[in-house]
């Protein structure tokens, strides 16, 4: 027996890409998206899953969208229209960000992406509307994900991301949650962590 060491074995031709969006509410048929980041994994010789590179966007509300303050305060954002903000249209966020999944899939053999996430079914909610939205073809399944929630909780008996995180042996600060960089690299490491628990061997 060998121990598998192309991500395309390991997932069943699925590629995982970590996502997190922050969005001004809950609802994605009718609540903006506000921002969304993506991290790539990639499998090392050894067979180890490991955090590969990040991409993100801020991204402006779509004409007529619903943006709750609270929702908005929660995730530190005043204004999504400040310029500061270096916000783009959901059809240029969605073309940057799926444009590295899509090279990757190609590149790795994979079949398609499998979106992971902390409460995944929430972020794939809001990228599936992004994307009919645009009409921009998404490179993800359509209802299967990885999610860290159930990961988290029988690995080490956790399902909030910080405590998860820290149970795992990794640092968490407090002042960078809620940023969906911060919160997808987090998500991504401790994805792969409980993932090399389980090595995939062939043969």
């Amino acid at each position: 027996m060998s121990r598998v060491t192309q991500i395309k074995d390991r997932f069943r031709g699925f590629l995982p890409i970590v996502v997190d969006v922050e969005t001004a509410g809950f609802n994605a048929d009718t609540d903006a998206l506000i921002e969304m980041a993506v991290v790539t994994l990639r499998m090392n010789s050894r067979g180890t899953l490991e955090r590969d590179t990040t991409y993100s966007r801020n991204i402006l509300p779509f004409e007529g969208a619903n943006l709750d303050p609270s929702a908005l305060k929660f995730i530190g954002v005043d204004d999504p229209f400040h310029p500061f903000r270096r916000a783009v249209s959901e059809t240029e966020a969605l073309k940057a960000l799926f444009a590295p999944i899509n090279q990757q899939i190609k590149e790795s053999g994979c079949s398609r992406a499998i979106l992971v996430g902390h409460n995944a079914f929430f972020d794939l909610g809001f990228v599936k509307k992004a994307a009919e939205r645009t009409q921009i073809k998404s490179p993800f399944h359509e209802f299967s994900t990885f999610d860290t929630v159930s990961l988290a909780g029988l690995v080490h008996g956790q399902t909030v991301l910080a405590k998860a995180v820290e149970k795992a042996g990794m640092s968490w600060d407090n002042q960078q949650a809620h940023s969906a960089v911060y919160d997808t690299e987090k998500t991504a490491d401790l994805f792969c962590q409980i993932v090399n628990q389980w090595p995939l061997y062939s043969g």
